[in-house]
């Protein structure tokens, strides 16, 4: 599939009339090279003027060290089709678009409505996937400049529709997008999906301990026990981040994600590459835990830093230590959360054991554009019903939630 320039599209009012002077650029590029970082990040990111980027991983540094290390790309499945409109020459919105000829690093699972389709004799890939590769964290997906979200995502959807008909691409996934995205894809007529995740929210919190006297008294027994044993496995944990993290943290980290992504995934999604490319462009966005012992580093989580939110990506060890896993991957993001007064801790893709160390559920939306009329209406009917046991089963578990619902309750 080359790089192209599909139909002019003109912008719309708020109205919904259309507007005749107003002419939408809409093109399709197969790398970040093709566009300045200048021009992405004023779409992605315009609050990082005076700070963080809201969304760490839309980017342009980040994007760029996933095509730069080769970690997406040829022989990846993830083949970048990015979809950028100008109006008069300006950017004003742009869209990670990746051609899947797989549905592996997604975690939104659409592996029964592929078997679904080719049994039925479709082809369901190719398709076209809006995200960030390897990451299951909510965030904007229609990347549009300051003032321009109408006409700008309904230009950007209008374009990735256009690509995928003009190549006989069978779907267009949006995943992680954020409620509003979804919301506003409804009214344009995709199809919304639901799953959830579990975040931690800091409710003002000065320390950890305040934050455990919001739980109940057998939730924070058991926390506290099992920070004690993770703390006595005869080693220091360390906080690392900016000009913190070294090169040696990264020959080691490397080695605990092979581990981990071996056991996962059969084979890593990130090239060694893309940890020296994070150490060199990255390293602001990044926390890392590590945990030393004897002289060795011993096992470790990366960790993104949003604007307002702290996002776990990865864990490995090359030492089992009881509580560990817990101790570096949730305990210290909610230290770090805490000192650093972000709002959130959102921990990656399932885990109901999250639950009881004080991690919520918390519902997370995609987006679906299917080409084939009576598959679309098939996937529509289960999407209605899966909606609907999401939101039953969120209420369930927030229902069994590790927080103290008696009030007076005692706080020792």
């Amino acid at each position: 599939m080359r790089d192209t320039r599909l139909d002019p599209l003109q912008a719309k009012s708020k109205s919904g009339a259309m507007t005749d002077d107003v002419q939408i650029e809409v093109t399709v590029i197969g790398s970040l090279d093709q566009v300045e970082a200048v021009e992405w990040d004023k779409c992605a990111c315009p609050e990082a003027r005076d700070g963080r980027a809201v969304d760490p991983f839309t980017t342009y540094r980040f994007l760029k060290a996933l095509e730069d290390s080769r970690s997406v790309g040829a022989g990846t499945g993830w083949e970048p089709r990015h979809v950028l409109a100008r109006r008069g020459g300006v950017l004003i919105g742009a869209m990670p678009c990746y051609v899947k000829s797989h549905s592996q690093g997604e975690y939104i699972f659409d592996f029964n409505w592929a078997h679904a389709y080719e049994n039925a004799g479709g082809r369901y890939y190719p398709k076209l996937q809006v995200a960030v590769p390897f990451t299951p964290a909510t965030g904007r997906r229609f990347l549009t400049a300051d003032g321009c979200d109408e006409v700008s995502m309904s230009a950007l959807m209008k374009g990735a529709v256009q690509l995928s008909t003009q190549n006989e691409i069978s779907s267009l996934h949006v995943t992680f997008c954020t409620e509003a995205e979804a919301k506003a894809g409804v009214q344009m007529g995709l199809l919304h999906r639901t799953g959830q995740q579990f975040h931690w929210y800091n409710d003002g919190y000065s320390d950890f301990d305040v934050f455990l006297g919001a739980l109940s008294a057998r939730k924070r027994k058991n926390i506290r026990k099992e920070r004690r044993v993770a703390q006595s496995f005869g080693g220091v944990i360390h906080q690392f981040t900016g000009d913190q993290i070294k090169p040696e943290h990264w020959d080691a980290f490397w080695q605990f994600y092979q581990d981990t992504g071996m056991r996962k995934w059969g084979t890593p999604y990130l090239s060694r590459e893309f940890f020296d490319i994070a150490q060199e462009e990255l390293r602001n966005d990044i926390l890392l835990v590590m945990c030393e012992r004897e002289g060795r580093w011993v096992a470790g989580a990366m960790n993104l830093i949003g604007r307002d939110a702290l996002y776990g990506r990865y864990w490995g060890c090359q030492e089992d230590h009881p509580c560990l896993h817990f101790e570096v991957c949730y305990y210290q993001a909610i230290d770090y959360a805490i000192a650093h007064k972000l709002g959130r801790v959102e921990a990656g893709a399932q885990g109901q054991h999250k639950l009881a160390r004080g991690y919520l559920p918390s519902t997370v939306h995609s987006l679906h554009w299917i080409a084939d009329p009576g598959f679309r209406d098939a996937v529509d009917r289960y999407l209605k019903e899966e909606r609907a046991s999401v939101n039953e089963e969120i209420e369930i578990l927030t229902d069994y939630g590790p927080f103290r619902k008696i009030r007076g309750e005692n706080n020792g």
